[in-house]
């Protein structure tokens, strides 16, 4: 049984302007909230209005196409219907409840969306996303096209985002969507990040060094960790850091903990998910979960006529694959699966393979006990795995508006320009001293000829900033969702892993691997995919995950009032702490 508990533009050009503590960007104001409340009022009180209205003239309404409305033993309507009082009643049960989530909708604290100072202390833009705009040799921004998108994010005008400047074509992903409305769970700008570590911070620094780190692994299989020189010497360097903050044992990062996260399960056991792993069914089909994937050793941006290029929106070179499909055995594969996924597509793997194995409901769902009920279109297979998808584009816009409006976030691409035009001599950038010093960037050179973070997608990153990560947000949110309706303490069944080329599964021999911890870490596995690819931060991935939790817990809140049944599921967090809702 899971435990429960109670729910300026004055500055010189690399100097930044300390905004940290000063600069906000708010959804909310005083005057804004008192006026919102008073339309709030308004618009409550006439619909209350126009429900008894309604509720009163039910009776007299007419049938669909002017036909006559049913009444009990009317001859015209032989085989009886529901009186129309039970019909009014449903009627109004129905409008309270959708008063009851949009009051707990509005009962939820305002937030503040705070940013890292970076888009305003920094009038050149070298620490804010750039990408798919005209830059200048030194991949610097041109600030009348950057104004572009600034106009068009300031005003919100749609015809003003078909004014933005674009460089070599290359378009910008769907500015607008965290500008739209949902009606279930948390609004966009309600649910909000901390702010993303500052460009020229330790911090940022440190996940930098580890992304370079990753970019030099990409071919060791996961199995070889133990073993591998490269990883030996990036668990070295990355424990020696000023501000790393990726899992340790002892102190010291090791082959174990190396590039995972702190988040209950995900540092136990192989790197890789077992719902990443394990074939299943889909129905009557049966899938495996071999994979098309790049091919080895062959990494892309690492020239700067490419980088360059890539900066200003142009077309990539053509991706090189492996003929032979694989399980995911090395952060290569995991790059190339995340390249092409659906976003929800992992956790709705794993809701099938946990339905397959008979993982057990959540104890406290009304049907986990029942004698004479079985799940199905209430907490069985149609409404999970419904609910697994549907929360997906709902976090997607709650990160959209952050990536937009909020965040502002270069993507490591650009800050690999930073760092090879400041270790060339070409430009001077206020980098903290542990990326200059690092063996994995001098490594990277000695490799490639350049200090440019290797990319494994030929495009580099999508068009959009990069804090936080859409992946991880939907990944937060899914995986919410299966944590909340399974009891997730329970051991996944036939644990496997990839034998050396990835051709085949062998047993995996060692202590059992939870449902909690292998959810926890199938959602940090996907985010692992972006940082290897290059194309996120770790943070990004973090705080993304945090958010779509944010996001799936809210929907559930406002679910749970439409069940008929007293409903109780709880979940233990991302930073492990269990709620019940």
């Amino acid at each position: 049984m899971k435990k429960r508990s109670s729910v300026s533009s004055q500055a010189p050009a690399n100097e930044p302007v300390d905004a940290q503590a000063t600069h906000t960007e708010t959804t909310n104001t005083s005057k804004p909230v008192s006026s919102r409340r008073k339309f709030l009022g308004r618009v409550g009180a006439a619909t209350i209005a126009a429900g008894v209205a309604s509720q009163t003239a039910l009776a007299q309404f007419p049938a669909p196409g002017g036909s006559k409305q049913p009444v009990c033993n009317d001859p015209a309507f032989p085989f009886g219907v529901e009186p129309a009082d039970k019909a009014a009643n449903r009627y109004m049960k129905s409008y309270k409840c959708r008063l009851e989530a949009a009051k707990l909708a509005q009962s939820r604290p305002l937030v503040y969306h705070v940013t890292n100072g970076d888009d305003d202390g920094y009038p050149n833009k070298i620490g804010s996303y750039t990408k798919g705009f005209p830059h200048n040799q030194l991949g610097e921004v041109d600030l009348v096209a950057y104004n572009s998108l600034v106009s068009a994010r300031t005003s919100r005008v749609p015809a003003d985002f078909e004014k933005i400047t674009l460089g070599l074509g290359r378009p910008q992903t769907s500015p607008q969507a965290g500008l739209a409305m949902d009606l279930e769970g948390p609004d966009s700008h309600h649910v909000t990040l901390p702010p993303a570590p500052r460009f020229a911070s330790a911090e940022t620094a440190g996940e930098m060094v580890e992304l370079y780190w990753m970019a030099l692994a990409r071919d060791v299989n996961f199995n070889d960790y133990d073993t591998s020189p490269i990883i030996a010497a990036a668990a070295d360097e990355l424990s020696r850091l000023s501000d790393f903050r990726g899992p340790k044992q002892g102190g010291r990062v090791t082959p174990q903990t190396i590039f995972r996260s702190t988040f209950p399960g995900d540092t136990e056991g192989p790197h890789m998910s077992q719902f990443l792993l394990q074939d299943f069914y889909f129905g009557a089909n049966l899938f495996s979960q071999k994979i098309k994937t790049s091919a080895p050793g062959v990494d892309y941006m690492t020239s700067y006529a490419d980088w360059l290029n890539i900066q200003n929106g142009g077309a990539p070179v053509a991706y090189q694959y492996d003929p032979t499909p694989r399980y995911q055995r090395n952060l290569r594969d995991l790059a190339e699966w995340v390249h092409v996924d659906a976003l929800y597509q992992a956790y709705l793997q794993a809701c099938l393979i946990m339905m397959g194995q008979g993982v057990p409901l959540d104890p406290g769902l009304p049907l986990a006990d029942s004698k004479t009920q079985l799940p199905f279109a209430q907490c069985g297979g149609p409404h999970i795995l419904s609910l697994v998808t549907e929360v997906a584009t709902r976090a997607l816009k709650a990160v959209w508006y952050q990536k937009w409006f909020v965040q502002h976030r270069l993507r490591p691409e650009a800050y690999g320009g930073r760092v090879h035009n400041h270790l060339t001599g070409a430009a001077q950038y206020p980098l903290h001293s542990d990326v200059l010093n690092s063996l994995a960037v001098q490594e990277t050179f000695r490799k490639y000829g350049t200090y440019l973070l290797p990319q494994a997608f030929p495009e580099g990153s999508p068009t959009h900033s990069a804090y936080a990560s859409g992946h991880a947000t939907v990944a937060g949110a899914c995986v919410t969702i299966l944590k909340a309706f399974f009891d997730d303490t329970v051991a996944v069944k036939n644990p496997v892993v990839p034998n050396a080329d990835g051709t085949a599964l062998v047993p995996y021999e060692g202590p059992p691997l939870t449902v909690r911890g292998e959810l926890n870490k199938v959602a940090r596995n996907v985010g692992k995919g972006r940082n290897g690819a290059g194309v996120h931060w770790r943070t990004d991935i973090i705080e993304g995950m945090k958010l779509g939790e944010q996001v799936a817990i809210c929907i559930l809140q406002e679910q749970k009032l439409t069940y008929n049944e007293e409903v109780k599921m709880s979940l233990t967090k991302f930073d492990g702490t269990t709620i019940t809702i």
